[in-house]
């Protein structure tokens, strides 16, 4: 590891005790703190997630959260429903810049949701999480609260695959961390590279280009490193994190989308065959499945005209 790291490391990893709520309210004053949950066919989840965030961070008393809003990506189930019977505010991700027609991935929808929030500080959180804790919202927001030097924070925890401690995010063992360590290696110290909870300053995630897909998380932090450097970044141990796991051949197909981003940011080239085959058993035996990988960015939000409009009005 380089001794830039182990230093980043001592200065900008943190566990969510270090902040007490009372601190990171005192240092709030005016900056807007907005929530925003991804969310597609997340029914069973998404309604605690936006409960907890509601009661502890949006209270009178814990004045935390000015702004909660769940971009519902094309949901077949009651998630809209639940999402606002909950409290939170429900938006249609193809009613975002109708302009520009939407197309499927996780990035796609963080993108627009800058579109339809306000906050000076945007959060991410994922919507599939099981036993939410508050702490992955207050945990991350912090530090770009007390700490004018900070514009990107990763959230870092356990993951644990079924009950088994500590084997869950295969993508980044195999993947995500091997290329960051390869070929960005000031990021090598970030427990969780392609956590889906992070929070940034708007003026930073503004300025980012946005992968559609699953590689957003790798693209964001890469770029969020280019323009504001290491000490610009931190991460903040919240606990454990519970979620849905995905198959292994969904796992493959966000492993392809890291990989071109990664590529992308390397050579800012094109791939030559964006396609990813994959093999499932059927009745004749092994059928080959092909894949698109997502080889699509929506370029930095501050060159989006009706962003730029919005920001003048």
């Amino acid at each position: 590891m380089l001794e830039e790291v182990e230093r980043w490391l001592g200065r900008r990893s943190w566990s969510v005790a270090d902040r007490p709520l009372e601190r990171i309210l005192a240092a709030k004053r005016n900056t807007k703190v907005s929530v925003v949950l991804p969310a597609l066919n997340e029914e069973a989840t998404v309604g605690d997630i936006v409960a907890v965030i509601r009661r502890e961070l949006m209270s009178e008393a814990v004045p935390l959260v000015d702004e909660l809003v769940v971009i519902d990506s094309g949901s077949t189930d009651r998630t809209a429903e639940v999402a606002a019977a909950a409290g939170a505010r429900v938006v249609a991700r193809d009613a975002i810049l109708p302009r520009i027609p939407a197309v499927p991935g996780k990035g796609e929808v963080l993108w627009r949701s800058l579109m339809v929030t306000s906050g000076d500080i945007v959060c991410f959180v994922d919507a599939d999480l099981r036993d939410f804790s508050a702490d992955f919202v207050s945990g991350i927001v912090g530090p770009l609260l007390t700490d004018p030097d900070i514009d990107f924070v990763k959230a870092m925890y356990d993951r644990p695959f079924g009950d088994t401690p500590g084997q869950g995010g295969r993508v980044t063992e195999l993947v995500a961390r091997p290329l960051l360590n390869l070929h960005w290696p000031q990021l090598a110290g970030f427990v969780q590279p392609l956590g889906g909870e992070y929070a940034a300053r708007r003026s930073l995630l503004e300025r980012l280009p946005f992968p559609v897909g699953y590689g957003v998380e790798l693209g964001l932090l890469v770029d969020a490193l280019h323009t504001v450097g290491l000490d610009g970044l931190a991460q903040v141990d919240v606990g454990v994190r519970k979620h849905r796991h995905q198959d292994g051949q969904a796992l493959g197909r966000m492993a392809a989308a890291i990989y071109r981003t990664a590529q992308l940011r390397l050579s800012r080239g094109h791939l030559v065959r964006p396609w990813l085959t994959q093999f499932e058993r059927g009745e004749k035996g092994f059928e080959p499945r092909t894949y698109a990988v997502d080889t699509e960015e929506r370029p930095p939000m501050a060159e989006i005209v009706e962003y730029a409009r919005r920001r003048v009005a």
